[in-house]
């Protein structure tokens, strides 16, 4: 479970970093496919910082959450947790990211 772990946080942490304006047309689901005028009436640059923030936080808080009930409980019970603490920010970072839409 341990590397699962580990691999999972690199493709979090990759996908933060990777993740710019310049690809963003063809990386972001929902942004890539957006018509032209759409993209234009959304904050990209501001829905990045958002965007790395949450996936590094998703990272570093999942792996603390893995840890403890670890060392508390068992590996099955942290394993559940794991799963968890990435299911649950999910409908937040929807929401969140839907605000980023310039209203005129």
């Amino acid at each position: 479970m341990l590397l699962g772990l580990i691999i999972t946080n690199i493709c979090f942490i990759g996908v933060a970093y990777i993740t710019n304006e310049d690809n963003a047309r063809d990386l972001l689901a929902g942004y890539n496919t957006m018509s032209k005028k759409e993209q234009e009436s959304f904050d990209i640059k501001n829905y990045l910082i958002f965007f790395k923030k949450f996936f590094i936080n998703l990272a570093i808080y999942s792996t603390l959450i893995y840890l403890t009930l670890y060392i508390v409980f068992d590996e099955k019970t942290a394993s559940i947790g794991y799963l968890i603490s990435i299911l649950i920010p999910m409908p937040y970072m929807i929401y969140k990211g839907n605000k980023f839409k310039i209203q005129k």
